[in-house]
Parts: C-alpha cells; structure tokens; sequence
C-alpha cells in the first residue's frame, strides 16, 4: 500500500493540451476513480503515473518517493506499479497459475502468494487452466490477481471491464472491487462508465479538457455537482426553469426547496437540477401535485423510466421504483410531485458554469 500524490501535472502532445494542471491524491489502501469522456486525457493520466509517458511540469509521488517531474522520471519498472488494460494480455503458454506466478520471487512462490490471490478473486481451482479455457471474466480476474501477485504500492485499472456484457461486468467489478480491499490494495481505476465510478470508487474525479472539475465521494458529485456539464455526466439530469424566491424556486412542477445558500439567498431566473427519482408519482388530486401526460415508458425490471410532457409543453423524466406494481402507460394521465431538495444553476449559463454555492461544496 502507498499513498499517491500527482501535483500541477501538465502533458501535450505538440499543440494538443493532454493535462493542464492536475492534482489528485490517492491514500493509501483507497480506490480512486478518474471518470470522464474519451478525450478528457484520464488515459494520459494513467500513463504518466505508470511511467509510459513523462510531464511537461509538475510532479507524481508514490509514498513520498518523487518518480516523475519534467526533469527527470523513475523508469516504469523501478516504480512497481500493477497495470490492469482493458484485455487482460495472458501470457497465452502458461496455466492461470503460471500467468499469476510470473515475475514473482521464489520467497513469494514457496508461500503461495499466486494461490492467495487466485483465491481473493474467486477463481481457487482454476490454477491448471489454459487462458484460451476462460471466459472474458474470468480472464479479467486473472488479470487482476497477476497485477495484486507482487503487492505493488499502486494498482492502475484501465477501462478493465469494456470487453464484458453488461450483466457480467456488473458481477467481474464486484468481485475485483472485493479482491482489491481485501488486499489493501491504492489503485486507481479509469473510466468513461458513470455505473463502474460511483458504485467502485471511494472517491471519484471527474475530467474535462485535460482537467479535474470536481473530485470527492460518489455521493457529493452526484447529489452536488460543480457545474451543469458534471450534473448531466454523472448522472441523468431533469433541467427545468424557475425563479428563485429565497430558499425555494418556481418551476413547471411547481415550488421546490433548493440546497441551503450561503450568503444570503438571490432572487430571479434560474436553472433548477433535478435526478429522475425525485419525480414522483402522486394521486389525483393531491395538493400541489402537478398533471403531466405519459410518451414514452422504459421498462427495466427492477425500475421504469418515464417520459412526461407537462401542461406547458415542458418534458421531464420521473424513475419509477415499485416492480410490483404496473408503470403507467403511454398515453395515461398522471399527477406528479418532486421529493428532496433541488440544485440552482445561473439561468442560461454554459455547461462549465459553476453552481450557486452551497453547504456541500468542498
């Protein structure tokens, strides 16, 4: 385990700005995700922190241990660092335990370290098995383990679950998340896939333009976003327009509270953030709840999704939780209510608009 530390890290290639300033700490033993478009440079990221690749300026240290600045870098095979690409890259000739084993001390082999690790990744029993016998997530596992065998002081996931089918990459980031903690393992994982940071990621930063615009826990990006670019990112996003009036706005679904202000409470036209869980669905004729007309309905099981045009011609999007009981369908009338508190934005602004301020910015 080891503590990393990137500061003021810049990166072009010719006229192309890579990374422009960035700053980012990884503590020890934590998993970090850098979330964020293709583009965004969270791949050049990963590379200079692995050694492929050195900073114009700035500086990254592991533990303390300066390894790279635009002076001089530690070379990628004296830094340590594990790194999980997208394809897993067997060694095809070798046993799974021979893919895990490789590069280890002979200290390590006698104590079955490549055995422990198999078995943290769920896969205890496979040792004799040919890569070409695994299935894709399997073969990620393997991966994994081959990456945790020599305990290095960073673990750097690339994009490692892309190749997967959507139900299997859910199940594969659950066991290597497991895998990952029960090792102590600091690794930082990157990703374009808004599901894999939140649910992964003790922290998350997010990139744009070779920039962090906002960093901290799953929770604060999403119930707390910088600026309307992030909100819609990170998440589904149900934009309405209001006046603000204090601490509550007037909107197409009526007043709704917003997230505590600091420093007095403006007044005037706003952009109001709204997730599709907070649209909810009431009886009719409930006090203040708003009409709305059912046009689209996107059954998931577990959940619903629904499309609703307002009176005013205004379209919002409300995520329905009960599976026991039927979604209403397209065409149905229904009565709609907002829960929770909703986020204020500048009327009109850019996507890099910052947010009004409020209790929960860092």
């Amino acid at each position: 385990m080891a503590e990393l530390r990137i500061a003021g890290v810049h990166k072009a290639y010719g006229r192309v700005q890579a990374l422009s300033g960035v700053d980012l700490g990884v503590r020890s033993g934590a998993l970090v995700a850098v979330l964020g478009p293709s583009g965004s440079g969270k791949t050049t990221l990963l590379r200079c922190i692995a050694g492929f690749e050195a900073p114009d300026a700035g500086e990254i240290r592991i533990d303390g241990r300066r390894v790279a600045t635009s002076d001089a870098s530690v070379p990628p095979e004296r830094r340590r660092i594990a790194v999980v690409p997208q394809e897993g890259a067997l060694f095809p000739h070798l046993s799974v335990l021979g893919n895990v084993a490789y590069g280890l001390g002979r200290a390590a082999r006698r104590a079955g370290r490549a055995a422990a690790v198999l078995e943290l990744v769920g896969l205890a029993g496979f040792e004799e098995r040919m890569p070409h016998h695994l299935s894709g997530g399997q073969q990620q596992r393997v991966a994994v383990a081959r990456a945790l065998a020599p305990r290095p002081p960073v673990v750097l996931l690339d994009e490692p679950f892309n190749a997967l089918d959507a139900a299997l990459r859910a199940e594969v980031r659950r066991d290597v998340w497991q895998a990952l903690h029960a090792d102590g393992a600091t690794a930082v994982l990157v990703t374009h896939d808004q599901a894999e940071a939140l649910s992964m990621a003790a922290e998350v930063a997010v990139m744009r333009d070779g920039r962090i615009v906002q960093s901290g826990p799953p929770e604060l990006l999403y119930g707390s976003p910088a600026d309307p670019w992030v909100a819609g990112f990170v998440g589904e996003a149900v934009w309405l327009p209001g006046v603000m009036d204090g601490d509550q706005a007037r909107t197409p679904l009526g007043t709704v509270g917003l997230t505590r202000l600091e420093g007095g409470a403006p007044t005037g036209p706003t952009r109001v953030l709204l997730r599709p869980e907070q649209i909810t669905l009431a009886s009719p004729g409930t006090a203040g709840a708003v009409a709305a007309t059912v046009v689209r309905r996107d059954f998931y099981g577990h959940d619903a999704v629904l499309a609703l045009r307002l009176s005013d011609g205004t379209l919002v999007a409300a995520r329905v939780f009960d599976p026991a009981a039927r979604p209403p369908a397209v065409g149905d009338e229904v009565a709609l209510r907002v829960r929770g508190t909703a986020r204020s934005f500048p009327a009109g602004g850019r996507p890099g608009d910052r947010a009004r301020p409020s209790s929960t910015d860092g």
